[in-house]
């Protein structure tokens, strides 16, 4: 699937080993969440074993952004399957240290390394 809603161009991409990569480009905010969120319902459908956020080109996150990491993470572990970030630039990782989110959601320094925690 490759969708680009307002100023969010999503792809979801599943790995060899199972991972589904969903990969964020843009502003993830109010008017882009829900495609977003679409897309982890998607990701979450298939049988892999988790679901990576690729956070490299995300650019603007606001607290809807930030809600829709949650509500990612617990649909996740609703499904039986886990949900964590990865590539986050160094004002992203601040962003979600600030939110505690660090303590909730895995920040992963690469999708490499995502992918492999989960096999």
């Amino acid at each position: 699937m490759n969708d680009t809603e307002g100023a969010l161009a999503i792809s979801i991409d599943p790995s060899p080993t199972g991972a589904v990569v969903i990969r964020l480009a843009g502003e993830l905010d109010h008017y882009t969440g829900a495609g977003f969120r679409q897309a982890v319902e998607e990701a979450l459908r298939g049988t892999g074993v988790g679901v990576v956020a690729d956070l490299s080109a995300l650019d603007y996150c606001d607290s809807t952004g930030m809600t829709a990491f949650v509500t990612a993470y617990s649909q996740a572990e609703a499904a039986g399957s886990s949900f964590s970030v990865a590539a986050l630039s160094p004002a992203m990782v601040q962003l979600f240290r600030v939110a505690g989110l660090d303590q909730v959601i895995t920040l992963h320094p690469s999708v490499q390394v995502a992918v492999d925690a989960l096999s």
